[in-house]
């Protein structure tokens, strides 16, 4: 439209709005996992939400640390050891669940790898759309 102008803008990314949205787009990623990936097997509503939580904690404590001590594997592989980090804090995920008595599974390495490439094809094209908004300026 002519004389309208669009700018965008980032959001705060540890604002409640935000962190909600992508604990949503987590979940949603696990759902369609849980329903595509033989050998990724949720149980219940409540295993669902609980391993959302338990995958938010453990990729806010543990990712960190594996992505700095892998950082020159990131390199050399052209980001394809991120799939490794991914599979390994899912698989700790379901190992963290497991010991709580959710039914929160993986039967094995590549289970976790489809499932953690599922989840995190989710995760990018979500968080695309909560990083930032189109304001309409006068």
């Amino acid at each position: 439209m002519p004389g309208v102008a669009y700018r965008y803008e980032s959001r705060d990314p540890w604002s409640p709005s935000a962190l909600v949205a992508r604990f949503l787009i987590n979940l949603l990623g696990i759902f369609i996992a849980d329903a595509l990936v033989p050998g990724f097997e949720i149980g219940d509503w409540q295993s669902l939400v609980a391993g959302t939580a338990i995958l938010a904690i453990v990729n806010v404590l543990l990712r960190p640390l594996a992505t700095m001590f892998s950082f020159c594997l990131i390199i050399l592989t052209f980001g394809f050891f991120v799939l490794i980090i991914n599979t390994a804090m899912l698989a700790a995920t379901a190992w963290t669940a497991g010991q709580l008595d959710l039914e929160f599974t993986l039967d094995g390495f590549w289970s976790a790898f489809f499932s953690a490439l599922i989840i995190s094809i989710f995760s990018l094209i979500g968080s695309t759309f909560i990083q930032g908004t189109v304001r309409r300026v006068m």
